[in-house]
């Protein structure tokens, strides 16, 4: 990997990509709140995206972004919403796969992934919100992970600093499966603190079967006042251990909102990786995500 300098200088989308594929942004979501409730955004400090976001909206600032991609993330533990966002990639040409939801401890869970439409490339589970900080290692997790990785699906990993461990072990104990780490694993960037947040992702990216989303960056920050400066230990982390091949950008629109708009957080990225090659930006800005999601060349 190239020496990494500290941002300050932008690249353009054409120059940043070094390639002519489209850029990809691999996480986003979208939401309909007349569709089904969403109990997550009642919280106060959610008020500014409690409300429904289409792909249509996203569209339009992707293009501005020169994104012509993405990965459609799922939000709720919900099998109904996944078959829905396959249905919306199916008639999509920004959306090239879906991270979907399946109830990974059911004894079926091999036939309901069997069963699903076209368009599924890994699977997801709120792991952040499970009070057990070892719940990867339970057996009936395991189990359903392996599923996964014999449907030959990646898994993401929404997880918080403190389920690193766990997260370390399962990916040991699971080398055939692709693991797609988000958000960093959440770090406390508005804070400041590094460890053992850093060694825990040196640890993590030591296994070749996991890769990690620059994303959700500025929703770990302070909402009001970060400042480029401030997220740029964290992503010189993960960029040293996991390398750019193993590194792919992600907007967590429109989560994201609460800190930047879309333009602001790609800029950002942008930003970030401006000490890269252009084939290091390139895998970050797209090759990743297709190698990692087997999105193909699309």
């Amino acid at each position: 990997m190239t020496a990494m300098d500290p941002p300050g200088t932008e690249v353009s989308g054409t120059e940043a990509s070094g390639t002519e594929a489209p850029w990809v942004d691999a996480h986003h979501h979208v939401w309909d709140l007349g569709v089904r409730a969403h109990g997550w955004l009642d919280a106060e400090k959610l008020a500014p995206i409690r409300r429904t976001f289409t792909l249509d909206r996203l569209a339009e600032h992707a293009a501005a972004a020169g994104v012509g991609r993405t990965v459609l993330v799922q939000v709720l533990p919900d099998l109904t919403e996944t078959v829905e966002f396959l249905a919306l990639a199916a008639e999509s040409e920004l959306v090239a796969g879906v991270v979907g939801w399946v109830d990974l401890t059911a004894p079926a869970v091999a036939e309901t992934l069997a069963g699903l439409p076209g368009g599924l490339v890994a699977i997801r589970h709120g792991v952040q919100a499970e009070p057990d900080p070892g719940w990867l290692t339970r057996p009936d997790v395991r189990r359903g992970l392996a599923a996964v990785a014999s449907a030959g699906l990646a898994y993401d990993l929404l997880t918080l600093p403190h389920q690193l461990p766990a997260a370390i072990d399962t990916v040991a104990a699971l080398p055939e499966l692709t693991f797609v780490l988000d958000h960093l694993s959440k770090p406390p960037i508005a804070s400041g603190q590094l460890e053992p947040w850093a060694s825990r992702i040196r640890e993590l990216a030591a296994h070749p079967n996991v890769y990690c989303k620059l994303s959700g960056m500025v929703t770990e920050a302070d909402w009001a006042s970060w400042r480029v400066t401030d997220l740029w230990p964290y992503a010189e982390t993960v960029l040293a251990a996991f390398g750019p091949e193993r590194v792919m950008f992600g907007s967590d629109w429109p989560v994201c909102l609460l800190a930047a708009d879309y333009e602001r957080v790609v800029s950002v990225a942008e930003e970030l990786c401006a000490g890269l090659s252009a084939g290091e930006r390139a895998a970050v800005f797209g090759g990743t995500a297709r190698r990692a999601y087997r999105l193909g060349d699309g």
